[in-house]
C-alpha cells in the first residue's frame, strides 16, 4: 500500500496571495490619495489660496499645514505652486518666484508620502471671476474624466497612445497640451525607477509599452494621469492629476 502524499491543509494559493497583495497596494494608494484630497480641501477652506503672497510662501504654508494635519515631512517630488504665467511651465522647469495676483489662476502639484505610500495630486484654483480662467479650471477636470474613461475602454492602450489622447482632449476643449508627459508610475515610496529613464516609466509620447503590463515582479502597475492645458496667448495654464488605474 502506497503512503498518501502529504498535502498541507488550507495551503494558500499563489494567485490568491498575489491578488491579496495587489488589493492591499491599491487600497493603500487610494487612502494616500484621499488624504491628499483632504489636504487640498483644507488649503482652500482655510484661505491659504490668496492674493499678494509669493508662491514660495504659499508653498511653505501648505507644507506647514500638511505637517500639522498628517505629520507629513516627506515628498517624493518637489512641491510645486505656480501662478500667472508660471502655470505654463512644465514640471522640470524652475520659473521665477511670482506674487499671486488679485485676479489670478494658480495650481498646486504635490507628492506627499503617507506611511510610505505615495500620492500625487494636482488641482487648479482661480481667484476672481474671469470666465476664461474658470472655464479652463472646469475643462481640465472634465478632460481627466474623459481620459480615464478612454483608458478603461482600451485595455491594450500604450503610454504613447494615452499621451496622444491627452493632446486630442486639449484640442477638443480649445486649448493646447502643455506638458512633455501626461502621467507616470506611482507606488510604494520610492516607486519603481530606473536612473536616467525619462520615457518608459512615464506617459510619454515615445513610450510604446502597454500601460497594463506588470512590473518586473509580476505585480500590477499603477499610474498617475495628468492634464496640463495651456493658453500661451493669455499666458495661463491649468493642471489636474490623480490616480488613473484605480478609484
Amino acid at each position: 500500500m502506497r503512503p498518501t502524499p502529504f498535502k498541507p491543509r488550507d495551503a494558500p494559493c499563489y494567485s490568491d496571495a498575489m491578488d491579496n497583495i495587489q488589493s492591499q497596494r491599491a487600497a493603500a494608494l487610494l487612502q494616500a490619495q484621499s488624504r491628499a484630497n483632504e489636504l487640498f480641501q483644507a488649503v482652500e477652506n482655510q484661505g491659504l489660496i490668496r492674493a499678494n503672497i509669493l508662491e514660495s510662501q504659499l508653498n511653505q504654508d501648505v507644507y506647514d499645514l500638511a505637517k500639522k494635519m498628517f505629520g507629513i515631512s516627506t515628498y517624493w517630488h518637489k512641491r510645486i505652486v505656480r501662478s500667472g504665467r508660471n502655470t505654463l511651465a512644465p514640471y522640470d522647469e524652475n520659473p521665477p518666484d511670482l506674487t499671486v495676483g488679485e485676479d489670478d489662476i494658480l495650481f498646486l502639484d504635490l507628492g506627499p508620502v503617507f506611511e510610505e505610500w505615495e500620492a500625487d495630486f494636482g488641482r487648479t484654483f482661480v481667484l476672481g471671476s474671469d470666465p476664461v480662467k474658470l472655464k479652463l479650471r472646469e475643462d481640465i477636470g472634465k478632460a481627466f474624466i474623459e481620459g480615464k474613461e478612454h483608458f478603461k475602454r482600451n485595455p491594450d492602450i500604450t503610454a504613447a497612445g494615452l499621451y496622444k489622447h491627452a493632446q486630442k482632449l486639449a484640442r477638443e476643449f480649445g486649448w493646447e497640451y502643455g506638458g512633455p508627459i501626461a502621467g507616470h508610475l506611482i507606488g510604494q515610496f520610492p516607486h519603481e525607477r530606473i536612473p536616467g529613464d525619462k520615457v518608459t516609466l512615464y506617459v510619454h509620447p515615445d513610450n510604446p509599452n502597454r500601460m497594463r503590463d506588470p512590473d518586473a515582479e509580476g505585480q500590477e502597475r499603477h499610474w498617475i494621469f495628468e492634464i496640463h492645458f495651456v493658453d500661451r496667448v493669455r499666458q495661463m495654464g491649468g493642471f489636474y492629476e490623480e490616480l488613473l488605474t484605480i478609484g
